[in-house]
């Protein structure tokens, strides 16, 4: 028993290795630098191993080199994607081979028939993709912002409607796969067979002597039995009596196979409908026991969906669940069911709903009136109850403790007993803050505990909880994993849920597939009884701002710098690992990451905030940034920047005045200045200007009016950027037109020269700075709105969310900030007549109009101006970030790439946003100019 203290020690005798590899590839095709090592070393689990190097493939040939080079020389290798995973299988002790940054393809078939898609892509992604044609995957597991495809095929994922029906095993039409050999065949090709044996003739002797055997009478029927129900332990040897080509069975038996037996470098999938009409409840019960004895009843009722939340979590979910609960209730023995029913007409729900609520009014321990709705909003607020419940939970967990999510299936009629006795082996081992929530319907729950790791107590405590509860569910007839995987948590335990005979078969799949066991060792099958108490991650505080982490990797997909440098979470772990580092005196590794940081961290990080939006539990990787900054923050520029706050309208009317000399410039002439400059003051303090750049726009100056409606603080930014919108009044301008338009009166009182949100200091970790701007700026903003007798209105959404913050920071909840787009859409819109519409108009929302919530004011807007408005596939922020695009255009140039192909394939009439700096970013990133949606609203209307 172990819990894992060091990290990034590189193992000996792999060098001969990593030479290879890089002689065959490219020295730039591996790195043993610590925090590429360390940032990949984690997946969900409570598990931690540092790979000795990390290789991010490009395509499938140069996973079929590494494989092969790995193969020779016995090194063990593990493929990584989404690292979603709570089973420990993304864990490495070799080769770390990541397959999302250039693995994230989609392309639809068939009219959206079919998908073909690679490993990286995340579920939601290529969900996005199929929306239009109404279709989409079958699996569908509560992580899909974060599950890439490549984690679905690897553990066979299912999720809430999916059940054994729509899994990966059963959706799969064809995969491109990458042996441990170097083989790669196409399942789909017409003599894929043919091709498989001439490549790997023992491998298909093995296969077709598996077949012969499993498919007869002395085990058909027990492995029937046992796949009936979710099953995700082992692995699939149901594709032995499913199939008899030996290209189908491999094809099966990859799914469910943990990067174990090889590389799924594509796969084809079968999509399935996405049902026109949904109504769904949420049923509230006086005991886990009456919940549970309901079941059946819902079941054989047609519910698509029956989903379990014990009274623990459903305390843990907080604010989450008040929406939903009756008011004034509080959960004690309660528990609850989410219902749903689905159908592809109005007559077909009709019957449905009615069928349900049929069902509900003969239930017993009903502990309200049961309901039914088909209302968006209403089911939004039911599905809040259950969608990231994980991570909501085990932030309620006690500080320095992992918290464990185990998933198992029995017979759904027995799973009422199952959960009692769970509850009994709770109580017995001291885990009492578990809770149990599930897939009910499928006889499929999980259960979340905390433990310490403090020491051999706890291993031991938890070791003995874990072989009570492996024979609970065995004596049931169930399966240990149900939809997570074996990893590492479970693999000890197969041999004894199949028994001799089916895990010798599964051992000899192995052995034909990786006959030196180098892919993924310990994931699925293991020699090592006493694996799943070894290598614990330790779980010691380090910052508050990011304690609550558990590493979940939801935030990974809507950070702009994911595919440059490192994540949200990765950014957490690495800052987890320094604290271990020290803690354990090694300051050699500490001093190595924190100088790695620097760019890969602290510089390339948008503090967008996003992250937040994905995380269950809030956490905004931002804050953690900003601190780090302010701490490696110089104090002569942190001073600098405190006068420039201090005199911001010399500052600005300067930066104006330069920006439209520099205009005029060549610039190549201004880039080759300003590379030099950054060459003597750092990359992250000089910005480099690009084409796109515009002129400096008019300085702001005050319009105070009598009786004003609204007071309204242009952003300073207007001034330091121009407007590229043909109208020549800028948004400002804009702003004014149409309130004017409306009858509506504006006043921006005297003093706004001196201001601004705050934003740029704070982003930069200037505490001196943004300390006098902030206020500066809430001084004018108390007296200007008379305490928030009146709203304050700003045109520019990052400096609208920047005053919502300011405001909020220094205790002032009175005054009402409004974006601009908020403001016009609600209050100067109606008032407007209609005007031309152009055809078609792409539309980037931003990090700030998100967190703000106004996107949907940005949507309505656009329709305005446009018949067909486009939010293109792969939108996220631009990472423009104010002038983090000009001092590390790269992060912009990656965060775009998606979003920017997709807008130019659109070519639409009009290119809109709402924010000055994500317009120039966006016109860069895409090669047309954005302009802000109320200047064109307000130059459509002039011609009007």
């Amino acid at each position: 028993m172990s819990v894992t203290t060091s990290r990034a020690v590189l193992t000996p005798g792999n060098q001969a290795a990593i030479g290879a590899l890089r002689a065959a590839l490219g020295n730039d095709a591996v790195s043993t630098r610590e925090l590429d090592r360390v940032a990949l070393a984690v997946d969900a689990s409570h598990y931690l191993r540092t790979p000795d190097a990390i290789m991010r493939a490009r395509h499938a040939q140069d996973v079929a080199v590494a494989m092969s080079i790995s193969n020779q020389l016995g090194w063990p290798l593990t493929l990584r994607s989404g690292g979603t995973s709570l089973s420990g299988q993304a864990l490495s002790e070799g080769l770390t081979v990541d397959v999302r940054r250039h693995f994230r393809d989609i392309e639809v078939l068939e009219n959206g028939a079919k998908v073909r898609v690679q490993p990286g892509a995340t579920i939601r992604a290529v969900n996005g993709a199929l929306a239009s044609y109404k279709t989409k995957l079958g699996p569908d597991p509560a992580s899909e912002i974060a599950c890439t495809v490549g984690g679905m095929i690897a553990n066979n994922s299912s999720g809430m409607t999916c059940g054994t029906v729509k899994n990966a095993y059963q959706t799969i039409e064809s995969m491109t796969i990458v042996l441990a050999s170097g083989t790669v065949i196409d399942t789909g090709a017409p003599d894929a067979d043919e091709r498989l044996r001439r490549a790997e003739p023992a491998l298909v002797d093995v296969l077709v002597r598996l077949r012969d055997q499993l498919s007869g009478d002395a085990f058909r029927s027990d492995i029937e039995r046992r796949y009936a129900i979710k099953n995700t332990m082992g692995y699939g040897i149901n594709s032995f009596i499913d199939h008899t080509s030996p290209v189908k069975i491999l094809e099966h038996l990859m799914i469910g196979s943990e990067g174990t037996l090889g590389f799924v470098a594509e796969a084809v999938f079968n999509t399935v409908k996405v049902p026109a009409r949904t109504t769904t409840g949420l049923l509230l019960f006086d005991s886990l026991d009456a919940a549970t004895t309901a079941l059946p009843a819902l079941v054989y009722s047609g519910a698509d969906v029956v989903e379990l939340i014990d009274a623990a979590a459903i305390r843990a979910m907080g604010d989450d669940a008040k929406d939903v609960l009756p008011q004034g209730f509080a959960p004690e023995q309660h528990a609850s069911l989410l219902v749903e029913y689905q159908a592809d007409d109005a007559d077909g729900i009709a019957e449905r709903a009615s069928t349900g609520m049929k069902t509900f009014a003969d239930l017993g321990g009903l502990a309200s009136a049961p309901e039914l709705t088909e209302d968006n909003k209403r089911r939004g607020q039911m599905w809040l109850m259950r969608k990231g419940l994980y991570t909501k939970v085990a932030k309620n967990r006690p500080k320095g403790t992992a918290a464990l999510l185990e998933d198992i299936a029995v017979p759904m009629e027995t799973l009422g007993g199952i959960c009692n006795e769970l509850q009994t082996l709770f109580t017995k081992h001291d885990y009492h803050d578990a809770v149990i929530f599930g897939h009910a319907k499928d006889g499929n729950i999980h259960f979340l505990v905390t433990e310490d790791f403090a020491g051999p107590e706890s291993l031991t405590r938890y070791d003995a909880f874990t072989e009570d509860m492996v024979s609970l569910v065995l004596d049931a007839q169930g399966t240990l994993k149900a939809e997570h995987g074996t990893g590492r948590i479970m693999a000890p335990f197969v041999q004894r849920q199949y028994g001799d005979d089916l895990y010798q078969a599964m051992w000899d799949v192995k052995n034909a597939c990786d006959p030196k066991r180098i892919l993924n060792p310990g994931a699925v099958l293991t020699d090592d009884p006493k694996l799943h108490l070894k290598d614990i991650k330790p779980t010691g505080e380090v910052r508050e701002v990011i304690d609550n982490c558990v590493e979940c990797g939801y935030c990974e997909p809507v950070c702009p710098s994911q595919h440059l440098t490192t994540t949200p979470r990765q950014r957490i772990v690495i800052q987890r690992a320094i604290e271990a580092a020290e803690a354990e005196g090694n300051t050699e590794l500490a001093e190595a990451l924190f100088k790695q940081e620097t760019y890969d961290v602290v510089q390339t990080c948008a503090v967008d905030g996003m992250c937040s939006t994905a995380c269950p539990v809030g956490i905004n990787t931002g804050d953690l940034i900003r601190t780090l900054r302010k701490e490696r923050q110089k104090p002569a520029l942190d001073a600098g920047w405190n006068v420039a706050a201090e005199h911001w309208g010399v500052v600005l009317r300067t930066a104006s005045i330069g920006m439209s000399v520099v205009e005029k410039v060549p610039t190549p002439l201004v880039r080759g200045v300003l590379h030099t400059a950054r060459a003597v003051a750092g990359t992250d303090v000089v910005p480099l200007l690009t084409k796109e750049m515009p002129g400096g726009g008019p300085i702001r100056k005050p319009e105070p009016k009598a009786n004003p409606d609204a007071i309204f603080l242009p952003a300073c930014v207007g001034s330091m950027f121009g407007s590229q919108h043909g109208c020549g009044t800028g948004v400002a301008g804009a702003v004014r037109q149409l309130a004017a338009h409306a009858g509506l009166t504006l006043s921006t009182p005297d003093g706004v020269k001196e201001l601004c949100c705050g934003t740029p200091w704070k982003s930069k970790g200037l505490a001196k700075g943004y300390d006098t701007m902030s206020q500066k700026l809430v001084d004018w903003v108390v007296a200007a709105t008379d305490n928030g007798r009146l709203p304050l209105v700003s045109d520019n959404v990052s400096c609208s969310e920047g005053m919502e913050v300011a405001l909020k920071n220094r205790g002032v909840t009175t005054v009402h900030v409004y974006d601009a787009v908020q403001w016009v859409a609600e209050k100067v819109a109606p008032k407007l007549p209609v005007v031309a519409k152009a055809g078609t108009a792409v539309v980037h929302p931003t990090c700030s109009s998100t967190l703000m919530g106004v996107n949907d004011n940005l949507l309505f807007l656009a329709g305005l101006v446009a018949d067909e408005v486009i939010v293109p596939q792969g939108w996220r922020c631009c990472a423009f970030a104010g002038d983090r695009g000009m001092l590390h255009e790269e992060l912009t140039a990656t965060s775009t790439q998606d979003e920017a192909r997709n807008a130019r394939e659109a070519n639409a009439d009009l290119y809109l946003s709402l924010n000055r700096t994500c317009e120039i970013g966006m016109t860069r990133a895409v090669g047309k100019t954005y302009v802000h949606v109320l200047e064109e609203l307000a130059a459509r209307l002039a011609k009007a």
